[in-house]
């Protein structure tokens, strides 16, 4: 195994089937560790039941809804521990990032960098968006990028692939933070380290089946953190 794919679920049973086959269908040396909280809709048990067929299929079971932030890191951690990949690879399970583009990413981080889907690049976007969530997604990425000074254009992307090197300098369980906030902590981590981040064009597009885990407190949240990191002594 080359490449872990982790996608953590709540509630994704009409979409975990469809994605699971796309990604165990691309050209690549992959394995796909599914992160559940206890999701009401059996996607649990789901996962378990495409593990009892695939072996490249793996399920992390948690006791109940605790974050996406947190289900990165407990699944990045538990790839580091279990698994030999060299690169770790982080989606959503609704189809938003799209898997063909996944080798894309894998390639740029082949060369050692951290790989970040943008969709604010050219040859990026975003579909099924109106015009408030357009603004507010990319004026959270500017707020992000100039508070931190981040070389990238996109910092609220969730679609990235990580060499195993940098996961394992960037301290992992001491980051806390979810939504939004994790996505740019884990970018400035890697940026305060002397790691490069390199941008991948991609495009978003909005959630096929079933309904949004994004919340105002989310958002919210990612405007107080990155002053946090950023005032930060010990990242």
């Amino acid at each position: 195994m080359e490449v872990l794919v982790v996608v953590p679920t709540y509630n994704e049973a009409d979409n975990l089937p469809r994605l699971a086959r796309a990604l165990l269908e691309l050209p690549l040396e992959l394995g796909l560790l599914v992160v559940d909280d206890a999701s009401p809709d059996g996607t649990g048990q789901l996962a378990e039941e495409l593990a009892a067929r695939d072996e490249r299929v793996m399920v992390l079971h948690r006791p109940g809804k605790q974050g996406l932030g947190t289900a990165y890191v407990q699944g990045f951690l538990w790839g580091l521990a279990h698994t030999p990949a060299r690169l770790f690879a982080q989606m959503d399970a609704d189809f938003s990032h799209n898997p063909r583009r996944l080798p894309a990413l894998v390639e740029v981080a082949r060369r050692g960098a951290v790989a970040v889907g943008s969709r604010y690049i050219p040859g990026g976007g975003v579909k099924n968006w109106g015009l408030g969530r357009r603004l507010i997604s990319r004026g959270g990425s500017l707020y992000a990028r100039l508070v931190l000074g981040l070389p990238l254009h996109d910092v609220t992307g969730g679609f990235k692939c990580w060499p195993r090197r940098v996961l394992e300098d960037i301290d992992l369980p001491a980051i806390h933070s979810n939504g939004y906030a994790f996505q740019a902590e884990m970018s400035y981590r890697a940026h305060r380290r002397g790691h490069r981040l390199v941008e991948v064009p991609i495009v978003f597009e909005d959630r096929r089946v079933g309904q949004s885990k994004m919340s105002a407190a989310i958002a919210l949240e990612a405007l107080w953190m990155v002053w946090r990191l950023r005032l930060s002594r010990t990242i």
